[in-house]
């Protein structure tokens, strides 16, 4: 499976502490969402976030790591602008950003809030987002 990864997972001796098997087949962009961070890094919507794309069976170890069962991170399905699909995590900016915001709120310069609209469960509200606004991954020619 391949996956859109953008904070400690861009790193190969991070990656290699997670997963037993591994390659980076290259950078990509997500659009629809920018980063921000906290304690760890996250993405809440609008703008669009640098990464790469690593490729690995063991996706079980990486929701392990990324606790997906106990929070604070979900797991999603992108579309590829090129076919097929990118999982991508996404940990929920209340608990993992609350407290290293700016005073005004905003995740960085003119790039909107550090949430996710909507009510519900975090899951649901980024679900919908995913769904509604067209995120997908762009992968980067070399």
């Amino acid at each position: 499976m391949d996956v859109f990864v953008y904070g400690t997972l861009t790193d190969p001796d991070r990656v290699a502490t997670v997963v037993d098997s591994f390659v980076f087949v290259g950078s990509a962009v997500l659009e629809g969402c920018h980063p921000v961070v906290g304690r760890y890094p996250t993405l809440v919507p609008g703008g669009e976030t640098a990464g790469r794309l690593l490729r690995t069976a063991d996706i079980d170890a990486l929701d392990a790591y990324e606790g997906v069962e106990t929070g604070p991170y979900v797991r999603m399905s992108v579309p590829r602008t090129d076919g097929g699909t990118v999982a991508v995590y996404v940990g929920d900016p209340d608990v993992l950003v609350d407290g290293d915001r700016p005073a005004d709120g905003l995740a960085s310069d003119d790039e909107g809030p550090a949430e996710w609209p909507g009510d519900g469960p975090f899951e649901e509200r980024v679900r919908r987002y995913f769904d509604a606004d067209a995120v997908v991954v762009r992968p980067q020619r070399s």
